[in-house]
């Protein structure tokens, strides 16, 4: 698998979530100003809702801009037989499970040839127990509150 095209596709997926967020917080901060959503009395509170909503929105877009900045600096290299995991790498698993170790955007999966790969971080409860593993070591993955052994296959 091609980590340089994943990569790409990781930046991209990042570049049309921002474009989306931005668009959405500036649509609903101009709802939130709108004249028309003026509190009429003490109980109408659609411009305060509003309001609300687009302070979540543009948090959710600095924080894409941020994971997407620091996809764009990832420097990729080629890991080892037997280097230990850390940002940048292609994990896989016994099995058809595949993680690329980002800094950010845990949770984003990408389909690439027809292999579903997905964004872990070394924050995250998986990606903790990976970084410094090597491949033939095993983790223990929590598999709806069943703790299960998987063997690394590969790091990439």
């Amino acid at each position: 698998m091609n980590k340089r095209e994943l990569l790409g596709l990781v930046v991209a997926r990042l570049q049309s979530e921002l474009e989306l967020l931005t668009t959405a917080a500036l649509a609903t901060h101009a709802e939130a100003t709108d004249e028309e959503n003026k509190a009429e009395d003490k109980y109408d509170t659609r411009g305060l809702e509003a309001s609300y909503l687009a302070h979540g929105q543009s948090k959710a877009a600095e924080e894409t801009a941020l994971a997407l900045t620091q996809f764009q600096a990832l420097a990729l290299r080629d890991f080892a037989a037997g280097e230990p995991i850390g940002l940048g790498a292609l994990v896989a698993l016994e099995g058809p499970a595949r993680y690329f170790m980002g800094p950010r955007a845990g949770g984003t999966e990408i389909e690439l040839n027809g292999t579903t790969v997905l964004v872990i971080t070394p924050q995250s409860p998986l990606g903790r127990q990976l970084l410094g593993r090597k491949q033939g070591d095993t983790v223990e993955l929590d598999l709806g509150g069943k703790r299960a052994p998987a063997r690394i296959a590969s790091v990439a």
